[in-house]
This record gives structure tokens, sequence and C-alpha cells, in this order.
């Protein structure tokens, strides 16, 4: 079932609008979490809002936005006053311009989300903003309003429907020039461009995310797996980094790496699923489908906690 949906309004171009609706296009629901807990007890931990200066506890109807101008000088803002601050984003994304999609520099780009036609109607209407943005192979900009903040949006044909893509504002990039400005200037022979290219070459490959393998993942299922089971746990012996010395015989016997492997021909490794690891997990995570019953007879779970 599709999640709900994150905001609700309309998407216009000039004079042609349509009801939309804005889903998150990702989820970390998958991934496994963890509880802080009291060592002493095996208790979870609570978190509650108390006033620094009292101690006390302090209930959320008494609790409002403050701006601190100075220190401990605070400016309180009411949510009456943040409403008045309504935007015209706040209910409709208003495409402003179309750009070419090469232009958005990757730094900006935040996190993506579907935008659907909600209801029945409108549905030719975001057929026309949709072509028209695949067929002159630009992206849409435009505004919208989330969480009480307004992001720009970048839009985009995907199949029948559209992506929108958040944007961070300039203020929010920091400079390269502070963190580049220290590196130095090393002149490159062609010899090591060449043996470098030839690496890449090696490499090459088409972008295909299937193949990606959440490696520390499936080590926290590992590691669950084993105190569960009630094994100790030792720590690894982690394999020490190689100290280049020279450069142009590192790339050589770089190349000699990546060549060697091609001389026999193995079949290639179906790659692993990411969920494939939790699956195996003795209890499910919040988040999984539970696995079958083991045909096993398991013991009743106790409250006691396992340690290494």
């Amino acid at each position: 079932m599709a999640p709900r949906a994150n905001w609700k309004g309309f998407l216009r171009l000039s004079l042609v609008t349509c009801p939309v609706a804005l889903y998150p296009a990702t989820s970390e629901s998958e991934k496994i979490t963890f509880n802080q807990l009291n060592r002493a007890t095996g208790h979870r931990i609570k978190y509650v809002k108390v006033d620094t200066d009292t101690g006390d506890e302090v209930p959320n109807e008494d609790i409002v936005k403050g701006f601190e101008f100075d220190k401990g000088q605070y400016i309180e803002v009411t949510k009456e006053e943040l409403e008045e601050l309504a935007l015209e984003s706040t209910r409709t994304i208003e495409i402003d311009e179309f750009v070419d999609k090469s232009e958005i520099d990757p730094r900006y780009l935040i996190r993506p989300y579907y935008l659907t036609p909600d209801g029945k109607v409108g549905h030719d209407a975001y057929a026309v903003i949709r072509e028209t943005i695949r067929e002159m192979g630009k992206v849409a900009i435009g505004r919208v309003v989330l969480t009480n903040r307004e992001h720009i949006v970048a839009l985009e044909a995907m199949d029948k429907g559209l992506v929108g893509t958040l944007l961070r504002y300039p203020y929010e990039v920091r400079s390269e020039r502070e963190y580049f400005d220290e590196i130095q200037n090393v002149k490159i022979t062609k010899d090591m461009l060449d043996l470098a290219r030839h690496i890449v070459s090696q490499k090459a490959g088409t972008f295909d995310p299937t193949k990606f393998e959440d490696h520390y993942e499936t080590a926290l299922v590992d590691l669950i797996n084993q105190k569960r089971a009630g094994k100790t746990i030792r720590p690894k012996e982690r394999s020490k980094g190689e100290n280049v010395v020279d450069l142009m015989e590192a790339l050589r016997q770089s190349v000699g790496r990546e060549v060697a492997p091609a001389k026999v021909a193995k079949p290639a490794k179906k790659p692993r699923k990411a969920s494939a690891g939790q699956k195996e997990m003795l209890m499910p995570i919040a988040g999984k489908k539970p696995a079958k019953e083991s045909t096993e007879k398991r013991a009743p779970a106790r409250s006691q906690r396992k340690s290494a």
C-alpha cells in the first residue's frame, strides 16, 4: 500500500492547473534501528521535555517556539503568527521556469518525491504538463511548502508520472574553496594517466542499483543473530592499508590486478538483495515482514538480555 501523501495541493503552469499529491520516493524504514537502554536494568530510555532552570517536565500544550536573538534572550513566535506567513506555495506548486538538468549542481539536490494526480479529475492537465516537460527535455522549477518551510522543487517526467526533487538554497551550500584551496598542484605524467584510464576501462559498467548490497546492514543482521544464539562476539582482525610509496608502481600493480581475474571466466555472482539478510533474522525486525516460522521448536522469548 502506498504511503500517505506528504502534501496535497495544485500544480500550475500559467493558467493550466490540476490537483496533485506529493509522496516520498525513498524510505529508510527497512534499515535496522536501535533503541537506547539502561545498561543496569535493560529498560528503554525515555526522553522528557523539561525546563532548563526548574527541571520540571513541561507538557506539549505549554511549549512555544522561540528565536534566540541574544544569549538567553528569546522572541516567542506563536502558531497563529506562523500561519499568517502562509505563502501561495503552501497550496500550489507554481512552475516558474524550465532549465536543463545538466545545469543543476548535484550539491543542491536534497531528496526525491513522486508527484501524482490527486483524485479522478485533472488527469488531462497533469498529462499536458508532464509531456511538455518530457518533450522539451527540461526540468521544471517550482516552489512548495513542506514542514512549514518553502522549498525549491525540480520536476521531471518519469514514466506516467512526475518526480520532484527538493533543492537547497544557495546559503545552505558551503563553498568548495575553503576545502580545496589547500590541495597541492601536482604534475601528472601521461604514462600515469594512461595506466589510470586503463584501470577505469577495466571497471567500466552501467549503473544498476540492484547490484548494490548494504554490507553494513548484512553485518548487523549477522551480529544480532549471533548474539541471540548466545555466541561470544570476538573482534575481527582488520587488514592494514598498504602505504603507497611509488605511485607509478602502484598503478602498474593495479592494472595487473584488474586484468588477472579476466583470464578465468567465472559465472557472474548473482547480486544479493539488500533485504535478504534481514529475512534470516531469528526474530523479525520492525519494517520487515516476519520470516516463516522455523520447523524447530523455539525457546520462549525471555526479557533478560544477552551480552557478548
